[in-house]
């Protein structure tokens, strides 16, 4: 006689976890599969009726897993293979994949290696998820987005052609300050995001004007103490005007600091060093460069090279170092030239 209580266990056991991998493959809502080292089927559940549109499981069993999925990504899958094989697992791999009828639809295979008591490879299981409901709403959202974006660049423009028929002799300054800010904030690093946040502020920057008479803005001559006083007030005007609008970037910080200088000489909190925003210490140099190259009503543009002088005699104590630096670089030896 022989005890064998616990082999009836084991087998039990056995037969319980079968079950429930059963349960498991038969109920998932992904086509799971496991193919063997060749990447021929072994077995699959269900789902293949569902997501490819065969008829029966039986119809893949011996087929390559290669018959599902679109030629032009049969090398990836390859290389997905052996990595698998290396590590032991891969998640979230998107593939172009192929109902029976040739119908291409995007699809994500997740899969790890299955070994044998030796600890040798000796299968592939994996699960296939359709994803076309996800691609569609990412579609949908990115499209979203677009339109959101395109509505805020034509606000934006709006805005800054608003300032401009007040200031006609200024026309196209606000651009032009823009994307010079733009090139300085590329040859700094900046990511193309913050870039952004950078032209908007440059298009808006001088949004406070609409505060300043019109015969202040358009004078000849030289302007008074009080109507200088009216002109420094146009940062803090634009940054209460734009305060309450939600951009993804700082714009109203950005354009009420855009006059403060290093030394705390400038307007409108007289700020200065590390206070100053690196965004609004680009835009100083850029509103600077744009404003000296430019005619305006009281005075001929005065050049480049004039221009350069000025950014380059007052760096580190009103403008800078860095900015500067790249500022010089970039009309000098980059051929920048406002458009």
């Amino acid at each position: 006689m022989e005890n064998i209580t616990a082999r009836k266990q084991a087998e039990e056991a056995l037969k319980e976890s079968e079950e429930r991998f059963r349960v498991l493959f038969e109920s998932s809502p992904d086509v799971v599969g496991q193919v063997d080292l060749d990447l021929n089927f072994i077995v699959v559940n269900q789902m293949v009726q569902s997501v490819l549109g065969y008829e029966r499981t039986e119809e893949l069993i011996g087929h390559s897993f290669l018959d599902l999925v679109d030629p032009s990504d049969h090398p990836r899958v390859l290389e997905d293979a052996r990595k698998l094989l290396e590590t032991g697992v891969i998640r979230n791999i998107e593939y172009t994949f192929l109902k029976k009828d040739g119908t291409p639809f995007p699809g994500e295979l997740s899969a790890s290696l299955n070994l044998d008591l030796a600890g040798n490879p000796k299968a592939f299981t994996g699960a296939i998820r359709d994803i076309t409901a996800r691609r569609q709403a990412e579609e949908a959202l990115k499209s979203s987005l677009e339109k959101l974006h395109r509505a805020l660049d034509g606000t934006v423009s709006a805005l800054a052609a608003t300032i401009e028929t007040r200031d006609p002799y200024t026309a196209g300054h606000q651009r032009r300050v823009a994307q010079l800010a733009c090139a300085l904030a590329q040859e700094l690093g900046f990511s193309p995001e913050q870039i952004a946040g950078i032209q908007v502020s440059g298009f808006l920057h001088d949004l406070g004007k609409i505060a300043v008479p019109a015969e202040i803005l358009n004078k000849p001559g030289k302007i008074n103490h009080h109507e200088f006083s009216m002109i420094k007030a146009h940062p803090q005007v634009g940054y209460e005007v734009l305060k309450g609008v939600e951009f993804p970037w700082p714009v109203a910080l950005i354009i009420l600091q855009h006059h403060e200088r290093l030394n705390g000489s400038g307007y409108p909190h007289g700020l200065s060093q590390e206070d100053i925003s690196l965004e609004a210490r680009i835009l100083a140099v850029a509103d600077v460069m744009e404003a000296m190259v430019s005619h305006r009503p009281y005075r001929p543009a005065l050049g480049i090279k004039q221009a350069l002088e000025e950014i380059s005699r007052h760096r580190g104590s009103l403008y800078d170092p860095e900015v500067v630096e790249v500022c010089l670089r970039l009309f000098t030896e980059k051929g920048f030239h406002f458009e």
